[in-house]
């Protein structure tokens, strides 16, 4: 589109929608406007994206993900359809600038952390690798939830991301369809002699499915992300007379992850990820009957994607759907869901396996239990006489009054990946080594990877034109071609490049940083950033000592000689993790200490960022120069974060954890600062139970104050929380070895304060990390799923195939 076409199509759409003119309008009337006008323009490209699908056959694979983070999507669109420059110009001719429109959007916080981040990743590289993938997931009313701070204390307030409406969304009432809960089910046998289940009592809820153009990068592709929202069917409406009887319905897309402490809350998120598994697999069968061919060809079409453990329902709803509503028998409808169905799995950690009281699935999901005990009978017998028994116990579906849902989503699919190199490993000879002696052909590792579309040509634009400037602009089509900076590593005029649009990301964040918090941060100063979710293995609290170690150095010796840094967080605690919480609290009152200590003269500052999302991270993660990922090694499945930081010419601080490992080995030894125990000297720790942190903790005089500062009153208004945190490294036994790696930590730091005295030294630094961050792109990620695990082929390569001139003349 022209600018006048941009501008003439804005005047419209405003003139029919608001009565308005361009000149007259506001922000929210222009974001809606122009959101409307882009989705026009990507409408027609989704229909023809939709129709070569089908046309053509494609096998398509569907990722059933219970959390998805997009984030903002307007100037995202924008830039996918080659038309950001364009319209910003457009809006700037007539005085309105593009940023304030983009602060009109709602984040769509369906998402809780990298999981959700991930799948968002994977739904823009899919179409932007021109691969046939649709997202599957939930439609919460709620954002996860909107964070703020009241004396320091993490207060949740409802995410209302839909009080506007969703300008890129399309309701399709068409395709909505029923899931069926709860009541009893009994196998009825008919005159053929063939079992039937029958419902009784059952609650119907309606699955209304709203559709969100995943638009390709500048490829003519559009797939699609389908979120489920729960509604009462017109034939129930009458059971339900009072508001408070809606609510048991409507709670079910009402929030991510309700609160699992009571058992009402256990009993809603159940039934939340059977509804959208349910509705998918309904979705997908539906689509799979248009094509008018036998049941034997569904995996050469259809590919199914569980991704964690939330969506693992789908083995059995594709049993039951094939078996009870098309008539299969169990033996054809297994084979057909093995080949189908892939898993990724995002955790060693046993707490977030997830397992359900059988109870509670008999209770919620009748029929769908049926099945998996059937599924558990059939493993146990398929094993016998090749496996020993205590193997075939220690795998099955069934145990200690739990359904196990890992197992279940291994067993009942083909393929079972990590997500980066020491995870994959870890599964394979600790976590699920028991089920790698049974199908050591289904393991395999997959790395996760990012996309630098948003996070650098959107995030962080100064530092993408110094890219085209000295390496031309082949980057933002193949982030593997960021290696060509390496040509330029001894070139002091790109290291002063870089380092300028460092500057620019630093001084736009002190900006927000006071405008949010009335605190002065210098930009000279290190900024020093960890964010991710707050969880005690990811080490928010190492963190922490290690400030409270440079604040003691201060006071004692205020000549001392070191680089001003500030120290940089976002984190949601989930609501019910008291500790997590309590680690916030002392972040915030440790933080309010240092920054109003004049004695300190801004030395260090502590700026602790509410709501953590995915645009708080879009300012924070451009301006950072050190990452923290400090993890205990062998508890962070990949990272994300350490991926985005690297690509924007942060430096890694890092145990050998998740994907630390290929980063280390992609940058070298001197461009990342590694410290800490390795896995196997964690494992070592674990087999042996000679691990003491009092030890440590006496052996230690400067250790002994910092931690007596969360007990002796030194941090103000923490007399609960620091007597927590105090006696969970000391009297439990610092359960992720804090202290164990504190001093390799702080000699790290202080290699990092020394590096970044010297500007050339760390801009080369800087420079390797931004130069091999291609190989963690999200684009080749998904080359492989698609390859290795979905056997499904680019539109592209496909239409090429069939002798098409031009794969984009066929969409």
């Amino acid at each position: 589109m022209t600018k006048e076409e941009i501008k003439q199509e804005l005047r419209r759409r405003l003139r029919d929608n608001y009565a308005l003119e361009l000149e007259d309008a506001g922000p929210v009337e222009l974001f809606y406007s122009l959101g409307e006008l882009v989705k026009a323009v990507s409408n027609e490209k989704w229909q023809k994206t939709w129709k070569n699908y089908l046309t053509e056959e494609q096998k398509q694979v569907y990722y059933f993900s219970i959390e998805f983070l997009p984030g903002k999507l307007l100037k995202s669109n924008l830039l996918n359809l080659g038309i950001l420059e364009e319209v910003r110009q457009t809006l700037a001719d007539t005085g309105i600038d593009i940023e304030e429109l983009a602060a009109v959007e709602k984040d769509m916080a369906l998402g809780n952390g990298g999981l959700g981040r991930l799948a968002s990743c994977f739904m823009d590289s899919i179409a932007s690798c021109g691969l046939p993938g649709n997202g599957n997931g939930i439609r919460y009313d709620y954002g996860l939830f909107k964070q703020r701070f009241m004396d320091g204390y993490q207060v949740e307030l409802p995410d209302e991301w839909l009080k506007r409406g969703n300008v890129w969304e399309i309701r399709r009432e068409g395709k909505a369809c029923d899931v069926h809960l709860f009541g009893n089910v009994y196998m009825k046998r008919l005159a053929n002699g063939k079992l039937q289940p029958v419902g009784e009592n059952q609650t119907t809820v309606r699955a209304v499915p709203y559709d969100t153009g995943m638009i390709g990068y500048q490829n003519g592709i559009v797939n699609t992300m389908r979120l489920w929202s729960v509604e009462i069917p017109a034939s129930e409406e009458a059971k339900y007379q009072n508001l408070t009887q809606r609510r048991t319905i409507e709670d079910l897309t009402a929030v991510l992850y309700p609160d699992d402490s009571q058992e009402r809350g256990r009993l809603v998120r159940l039934a939340q990820e059977y509804f959208f598994v349910s509705a998918g697999i309904q979705s997908i069968i539906r689509y799979y009957k248009k094509l008018n061919l036998p049941w034997h060809s569904f995996s050469e079409k259809i590919a199914i994607h569980i991704n964690d453990t939330h969506p693992a329902m789908c083995v059995p709803e594709l049993m039951r759907v094939l078996m009870d509503e098309n008539g299969l028998n169990w033996e054809f409808a297994w084979d057909i869901t093995v080949k189908a169905l892939s898993y990724t799995n995002h955790t060693i950690m046993a707490e977030a396996l997830e397992k359900w009281p059988i109870h509670l699935m008999k209770q919620v999901v009748p029929r769908i239990y049926q099945i998996i005990e059937e599924i558990d009978r059939r493993y146990v017998l398929s094993m016998q006489g090749i496996h020993p028994e205590d193997l075939i116990q220690r795998t099955r579906l069934l145990q200690n009054d739990q359904v196990y849902m890992a197992h279940l989503a291994i067993i009942g699919s083909h393929s079972t990946n990590g997500v980066a190199k020491i995870h994959s490993d870890l599964l394979k000879a600790v976590v699920l080594h028991d089920f790698y002696t049974i199908y050591p052909e289904r393991f395999n590792n997959k790395t996760n990877g990012i996309t630098e579309r948003r996070w650098m040509q959107l995030a962080n634009e100064p530092l993408s034109k110094v890219m085209d400037k000295w390496i031309g602009t082949s980057w933002r089509k193949n982030p593997k071609n960021l290696k060509l900076l390496l040509n330029f590593q001894d070139n002091e005029e790109v290291l002063k490049q870089l380092r300028q649009a460092k500057l620019v990301k630093k001084a736009e964040l002190a900006d927000y940083i006071w405008e949010t918090t009335g605190i002065e941060v210098a930009t000279d100063a290190i900024f020093d950033v960890q964010i991710k979710r707050l969880h005690a293995y990811k080490r928010q609290l190492m963190n922490l000592l290690h400030i409270l170690r440079l604040y003691f150095q201060i006071k004692d010796h205020p000549e001392i000689d070191l680089t001003p840094r500030v120290f940089i967080f976002g984190a949601k605690a989930a609501p019910s993790y008291s500790y997590a919480k309590s680690i916030i609290k002392v972040i915030n009152e440790t933080a309010h200490m240092i920054n109003t200590d004049s004695t300190l003269q801004g030395k260090i500052k502590v700026i602790f960022l509410p709501n953590y999302n995915v645009s708080l991270a879009e300012k924070i993660i451009p301006a950072a120069d050190v990452s923290e990922q400090i993890s205990l090694a062998s508890k962070e499945a990949s990272g994300t974060s350490n991926m985005k930081l690297m690509l924007n010419g942060a430096i890694t601080v890092a145990t050998l954890d998740g994907a630390n490992v290929e980063i280390k080995d992609a940058v070298g030894n001197e461009n990342i600062y590694i410290f800490g125990l390795t896995e196997k000297e964690v494992y070592n720790y674990y087999e042996n139970q000679d691990y003491s942190s009092q030890k440590i903790y006496e052996e230690d005089k400067e250790l002994q104050r910092i931690l007596d500062a969360f007990i002796d009153g030194t941090i103000p208004n923490v007399e609960f929380e620091g007597r927590e945190i105090y006696d969970s490294l000391l009297k439990f036994n610092d359960e992720y070895f804090l202290l164990r790696d504190f001093r390799d930590y702080v000699q790290a730091q202080e290699r990092i304060d020394l590096d970044y005295k010297n500007w050339a030294l760390w801009q080369k630094k800087s420079l390797a990390n931004i130069a091999n961050a291609g190989a963690f792109s999200a684009d080749e990620t998904v080359k492989a799923y698609a390859e290795d695990i979905w056997q499904i082929e680019p539109i592209f390569a496909h239409t090429e195939k069939e002798g098409t001139t031009n794969g984009s003349h066929s969409i």
